[in-house]
């Protein structure tokens, strides 16, 4: 393997960070270059951005991945979604282009994420800061590693802490809603880092520079969050819904409707507790089934 580390993944991620780097070169070319943005519409009429961008970093990963694992399936956002998919053991799911509101805004905040789901868990993930030039790898059972510019890879290891009132929140550039300041208030939480894409946040716990992130919308996807889950779980941190439950993968539908916590670990059952009577009074219920394997 290009990086010396042996795992039982060891062509999966090979593949996989080949075509990550592959993609992220092509996204910067249209990052410097210049490129069109379109609006997907679904069917409540919520509206999200598409680039040119998002479109060929997703036929570089999805035709790469089906070339070299034929009998996998493939989730990508910017894909028709192929049923035959949930028949699969295995399932690569990806967002080509994380942070597409970011890479528009160009501040800096897109990653590509390509994740590995078997019997519906994350079992690998990459997840790769093209402007950036930094790479965060993991696979089951082998620990999670850092690259940057192309250095010799660090093992991740997150934070011990466990006091909120001293812990960094990994938060978002958009703006806050209500609801998120009732739960920084009642945390007690008083420093955040605000950045763009899943991936991006969830590498920051890992590297020890947050220890917390709290996404109440159910608007993400599983392609949010399968590559940065394993990554974080291989660094000793935690990741699941806001009511502590394990996130499924490779359901017929893909949405993320309980929202995501993700944490250093020892933290996590306290912000589930600390959670559970402010997604009461939000009258948040837990969606109990999102549709099965």
């Amino acid at each position: 393997m290009e990086f010396g580390i042996l795992t039982m993944l060891e062509k999966e991620l090979k593949t996989a960070i080949d075509l990550a780097r592959k993609a992220g070169k092509i996204i910067l070319e249209f990052y410097t270059n210049g490129f069109e943005i379109e609006e997907k519409i679904f069917a409540d009429n919520f509206s999200e951005p598409v680039t040119i961008a998002d479109r060929t970093a997703s036929k570089i990963i999805v035709e790469g991945l089906a070339d070299v694992f034929p009998d996998d399936g493939i989730l990508s956002e910017e894909e028709f979604d192929d049923k035959n998919r949930l028949a699969r053991q295995r399932v690569w799911i990806i967002d080509p282009l994380d942070g597409t509101k970011g890479f528009i805004e160009k501040n800096g905040d897109f990653a590509v994420q390509i994740g590995l789901a078997e019997y519906g868990s994350s079992i690998l993930g990459v997840v790769f800061l093209p402007l950036e030039n930094v790479l965060y790898f993991a696979s089951y059972e082998n620990g999670a590693f850092l690259v940057e510019n192309d250095e010799p890879p660090k093992r991740l290891y997150v934070s011990d802490n466990s006091n909120f009132t001293s812990m960094n929140l990994a938060s978002s550039r958009n703006h806050r809603s209500p609801r998120m300041s009732r739960v920084v208030e009642e945390f007690g939480l008083k420093r955040e880092i605000r950045r763009g894409s899943v991936g991006l946040k969830v590498g920051l716990i890992t590297r020890k520079i947050c220890d917390l992130y709290i996404h109440l919308s159910s608007r993400t996807k599983q392609w949010d969050t399968c590559a940065p889950e394993i990554i974080l779980r291989e660094a000793g941190g935690e990741m699941t819904d806001l009511f502590g439950r394990k996130i499924v993968y490779n359901t017929p539908d893909v949405h993320n409707y309980n929202g995501v916590l993700a944490s250093n670990g020892v933290s996590h059952d306290s912000a589930v507790a600390n959670l559970k009577p402010l997604l009461s009074e939000f009258g948040r219920l837990r969606v109990k089934s999102i549709g099965k394997i």
